[in-house]
């Protein structure tokens, strides 16, 4: 079993930034492939990026250029947010998997293990 727990979010204007955070612990090695989702009210989850098991970073192209995924030795996840938007108002969540080569493409159902997310609220 994997836990994984987010923090960080919180609530800012727009242009300003915001670093989440996922702690993992449990059965969790540096192979597994570990990544942000986020979900607004009424809309479906949607992968924001992360990091493949590979090592490669990627990102959705509507947070290319804004948003920094990385990772530290203990298997910390964090997202460093910056000119947040309006938009990305949403609950961000944490997902793990055992093994991927990219994580765009994959959705809720290719991931075994999800934190319980975080609230990030932008203000225009």
């Amino acid at each position: 079993q994997v836990q994984l727990v987010e923090s960080g979010g919180g609530s800012v204007q727009a242009g300003g930034s915001l670093r989440l955070s996922c702690a993992a612990s449990g059965y969790i090695d540096s192979r597994y492939c570990m990544g942000w989702f986020r979900q607004a009210p009424g809309k479906e989850r949607e992968v924001v990026g992360g990091i493949a098991s590979v090592g490669g970073t990627s990102y959705a192209d509507f947070v290319k250029g804004r948003f920094t995924i990385s990772k530290d030795n203990a298997n910390t996840l964090y997202l460093q947010m910056s000119n947040l938007k309006s938009e990305d108002t949403a609950m961000y969540y944490c997902a793990a998997r055992p093994w991927c080569t990219v994580i765009l493409g994959m959705t809720r159902a290719d991931f075994s293990y999800w934190g319980q997310g975080t609230q990030v609220t932008v203000s225009s």
